[in-house]
C-alpha cells in the first residue's frame, strides 16, 4: 500500500485522565486528573482497523486482485465501492493517536514518555516482521519475498528513510507514528508538557506544515508531514478538550484541523472518474468520512469515561494493534486458499479470513504483547547498573 493511497494506528492502552475543571489559575488548570479509561477509543480503533482491513482485502486492486483470482470489483460489485474509502481509517487512527499521545505524555518525562511508546509498539511489531517475513518464504504463500538484510532493518523501524524493502504494508504509518512522538517528545514532553505549550505546538505546527506543503522541500515533508500533520494535531486538540470542553482555542485547533485535514485527504484520494479506475471515491464522500472521524473522536472526548472495564472493547484494544499489523500480507493468502482453495463465495471467505486473522491477533497480544511490553518498558526506564569501583592499592 502507498503512501498516495492511503493505514498507529497507533493503538495504546494507558489510562485517560477524564476532563480537568476550569481553573483559575495556571498550575490547577495543568494539573493532571485523576486517571479513567475511556473504553470507547478502543472500541473505535478496531472500527478504523476493519476499515483498513476492508481496503485492502477488497478495496482495491493489485495482489487483492491477485489472491481473489479477479478483481474484488467483480467479487464485490456494490461493496468494493464503499471498500475504497477504508484507506481513511489511517486519517481516523492518527486524530486516535494525536488524542491518546498528548494523554500520555502529560506529567511525563521524556524518558518515560519515550519508553511507554516502546513498550507499546516494538513487540508486537518485532514479531509481526517475523511472521510475516516467515510465510513470505513460503512457496504457498505466493508472497513477494524479502531480502534477508532489507527483513532485518525493518527491524529497526527505519526501512523507509533508509531505502530498504517493507515487510508490511502499513509500516508506513508506524513511521508517521513515530515521526509524531519525536516532535512531541521534543517540543512538549521534554520542556514540561502544559496546555499553553500544547496550544503553541499545534498552532506552530499546522502553520510549518502549510508552509512546508507549499515549498515542497523534501526534508521539510519527512519532518512536518503536512498531509497528516491536521489528523495528529486536531487529536491533540480533543484531548485539550477532554480536559475542558470550555477550552474555546481548544476547539479553534479542532475547527482548523478538521478544515486542512479534509483538504489534503480529497487532494490525495481523489481522481476524477474514469472507466479504468478501480472505483471511483468522490470528494464528498471522503469529507464525510473524515468527518466523521472526527466527530466520534470528538464524542468520546466529551462523554465521561468509564471507570469499570466493558469486555467487548476491552478485547477490542487488545486485538487491534496485531491484528492491523498482520492483516494485509497474512489475509491475501487465506482469501487465496478460503476462496479459490476451498471454493469459498467472496462474503463468507473475506468473513472467515477477518476472523482468522483476528484469533492470530490475539495470539500475539497474548504471547507476545503481553509478557514482553511491560519488561521493555521496565528495562528502559531501569537505571544503569554500576559498575563496582576498584580499590586502590
Amino acid at each position: 500500500m502507498t503512501e498516495t493511497a492511503v493505514t498507529s494506528t497507533e493503538p495504546e492502552t494507558d489510562p485517560v485522565p477524564p476532563p480537568a475543571p476550569r481553573a483559575g489559575s495556571a498550575a490547577r488548570e495543568d494539573a493532571a486528573a485523576p486517571p479513567g479509561r475511556l473504553w470507547a477509543l478502543d472500541g473505535l480503533r478496531l472500527v478504523a482497523a476493519l476499515m483498513v482491513a476492508a481496503y485492502h482485502l477488497g478495496g482495491r486492486g493489485g495482489e487483492v486482485s491477485r489472491a481473489w483470482g479477479a478483481s474484488p470489483a467483480q467479487r464485490f460489485p456494490v461493496l468494493h465501492t464503499y471498500f475504497a474509502y477504508g484507506c481513511l481509517g489511517v486519517q481516523v487512527f492518527f486524530v486516535i493517536s494525536g488524542f491518546v499521545i498528548c494523554m500520555s505524555g502529560w506529567g511525563r518525562g521524556p524518558r518515560a514518555f519515550l519508553a511507554s511508546r516502546a513498550g507499546r509498539l516494538l513487540p508486537a511489531y518485532w514479531a509481526a516482521v517475523v511472521l510475516v517475513t516467515a510465510v513470505s518464504a513460503l512457496p504457498v504463500a505466493a508472497l513477494r519475498t524479502i531480502p534477508p538484510s532489507d527483513a532485518l532493518v525493518n527491524l529497526t523501524m527505519l526501512q523507509q528513510p533508509l531505502g530498504a524493502d517493507r515487510v508490511l504494508g502499513v509500516c508506513w504509518t508506524l513511521w508517521a507514528e513515530v515521526r509524531f512522538y519525536v516532535l512531541f517528545a521534543l517540543l512538549v514532553v521534554a520542556p514540561g508538557v502544559t496546555r499553553r505549550r500544547v496550544l503553541v505546538f499545534c498552532a506552530g505546527w499546522t502553520l510549518a506544515a502549510a508552509v512546508a506543503r507549499g515549498v515542497r522541500e523534501p526534508l521539510l515533508d519527512a519532518v512536518l508531514m503536512p498531509g497528516y500533520a491536521p489528523f495528529f494535531v486536531g487529536g491533540v486538540g480533543l484531548y485539550l478538550v477532554h480536559r475542558d470542553r470550555r477550552d474555546v482555542p481548544a476547539w479553534g485547533v479542532v475547527a482548523a484541523s478538521w478544515l486542512i485535514g479534509q483538504h489534503q485527504a480529497v487532494a490525495a484520494l481523489w481522481r476524477p472518474a474514469h472507466a479504468g479506475a478501480f472505483s471511483h471515491r468522490t470528494a464528498a464522500g471522503i469529507v464525510l468520512v473524515v468527518t466523521l472521524g472526527f466527530a466520534a473522536v470528538a464524542a468520546v472526548a466529551l462523554a465521561r469515561p468509564r471507570r469499570a472495564a466493558v469486555p467487548w472493547l476491552t478485547a477490542a484494544g487488545a486485538l487491534t494493534y496485531p491484528f492491523y499489523l498482520v492483516h494485509e500480507h497474512l489475509g491475501w493468502p487465506l482469501v487465496r486458499a478460503l476462496h479459490g482453495g476451498l471454493g469459498l463465495p467472496p462474503a463468507p471467505a473475506l468473513a472467515l479470513a477477518v476472523a482468522a486473522l483476528l484469533v492470530l491477533a490475539w495470539l500475539l497480544h497474548r504471547t507476545v504483547e503481553r509478557p514482553l511490553g511491560p519488561r521493555l518498558r521496565r528495562a528502559l526506564l531501569a537505571p544503569p547498573a554500576r559498575r563496582p569501583e576498584r580499590g586502590r592499592g
